[in-house]
């Protein structure tokens, strides 16, 4: 049986305006299906077989997007903020019809991975404590990271609060009076990898995302830049809050 929906609805949903605004443009005579001018916005079809066409533009009908961006430092993980730019205002133009929100948060001076989506299920999925989909980053050290240091963020990190982190792991890449380090973690507290190096009198001069669960960070985006994802990155994404795919991240 095929899913049909309401004409003014599917166009709604990729932001073509109001259900008023498309009654209007279909009563203007803007509106084809199937290359035949419509009259009726209550009009049922299935988008996924039917062709829209409104004002001369071809639609592709998509129901849910997926946008893997190399955040910027200075941009928001929000859908809206009146005082700084968002991730929503660097997406192309093409992707901001679609209603997109970010997956989880980057602060604003963190750089590296954010998904982008409106699949609310997929989102609730990743972020859901449950699930503990490792999230990894790279982080530029003030301090000499040590094995002490790596033992104690997998025994977990007593925050600030008093809060105990989950086990997270730490892999020194370099120790000096700097030092360059990989850290894996499966939660998502406010500041938590700049608390967790501040709990152990270190502090984090630079971080960057590179991959969340089997998502991993295209090295070709320059920060700002985004793609969809590939049929594989979102197949293996979905596989593994489903529970299929739950290696931890090396």
């Amino acid at each position: 049986m095929r899913e049909t929906q309401r004409v003014d609805k599917i166009l709604s949903n990729l932001g073509f305006g109001t259900r008023k605004q498309i009654k209007q443009l279909i009563r203007n005579g803007e509106v084809k299906v199937d290359g035949q001018v419509i009259n009726d916005s209550g009009m049922h079809i299935d988008p996924k077989k039917s062709q829209i066409e409104i004002s001369g533009q071809r639609l592709k009908y998509r129901q849910f997007i997926y946008i893997m961006m190399n955040k910027p430092a200075g941009v928001i993980s929000a859908t809206f903020d009146n005082r700084h730019k968002t991730v929503i205002d660097i997406l192309p133009d093409e992707y901001k019809c679609f209603n997109l929100f970010p997956v989880g948060r980057l602060d604003i001076d963190t750089e590296g991975l954010l998904l982008l989506t409106n699949d609310g299920q997929l989102a609730h999925e990743l972020l859901s404590p449950k699930k503990h989909v490792p999230k990894k980053y790279f982080a530029f050290i003030e301090g000499s990271v040590s094995q002490d240091d790596v033992k104690k963020f997998e025994e977990g990190i007593t925050l600030d609060d008093g809060y105990k982190t989950l086990p997270a792991e730490l892999y020194i890449l370099d120790s000096g009076v700097n030092s360059s380090v990989d850290v894996v973690i499966y939660e998502g507290k406010f500041h938590q990898i700049k608390r967790m190096f501040e709990a152990v009198g270190k502090k984090v001069k630079f971080l960057k995302r590179i991959a969340m669960g089997s998502l991993v960070l295209d090295k070709e985006l320059a920060p700002g830049e985004c793609r969809e994802l590939t049929e594989e990155e979102l197949s293996n994404l979905i596989n593994e809050v489903k529970g299929k795919n739950t290696d931890k991240l090396n």
